[in-house]
């Protein structure tokens, strides 16, 4: 399975802001310098973080994004939800029932045994990071991270 690039986006801005004062905003142009992308582009996709309730955005000259709720209240899945939604990237198209090599129709009554076993390592992936939230990820950095990032992300301020 390969996730959209804006996936990694999202989980590393969201791990940002979990790491700051949560009364505090960062606008998206912060976090595009932050991490040297798109400004444009991370706007727009933060934008489905807010619409998924992870982030809250206020406008105005002190506006930009916040966590929505605590960091021990966003789930990594969450934030992959917000992004890519919650559909399987598997999908069975029943080929063992075509060509050549079709099966009867008997044999065919029970879920594919391949879409059932890609089923249970989604549903294993999902269960993984619904387990893991973003204070977790936080309080797994070393020490120092959250001090520095609070302390670089103010210098992105100013442009």
């Amino acid at each position: 399975m390969k996730l959209p690039v804006s996936t990694e986006w999202l989980l590393h801005c969201a791990t940002t802001l979990a790491q700051l004062d949560e009364r505090s905003t960062t606008s998206a142009a912060q976090l595009a310098r932050y991490y040297d992308l798109p400004p444009a582009s991370l706007a727009k996709q933060l934008q489905a973080l807010v619409r998924a309730g992870v982030l809250a955005a206020t406008t105005g000259p002190r506006g930009g994004f916040r966590l929505a709720r605590p960091a021990s209240a966003i789930s990594l899945l969450d934030v992959v939800e917000a992004v890519d939604g919650p559909a399987s990237p598997y999908e069975c198209r029943e080929i063992r029932q075509r060509g050549r090599g079709a099966l009867p129709a008997e044999d065919c009554r029970d879920t594919c045994l391949l879409a059932r076993k890609m089923a249970e390592a989604h549903d294993a992936w999902r269960r993984s990071l619904a387990g893991t939230t973003l204070a977790d990820v936080v309080g797994e950095l070393p020490p120092s991270a959250p001090a520095r990032t609070r302390r670089r992300m103010s210098d992105t301020a100013g442009g």
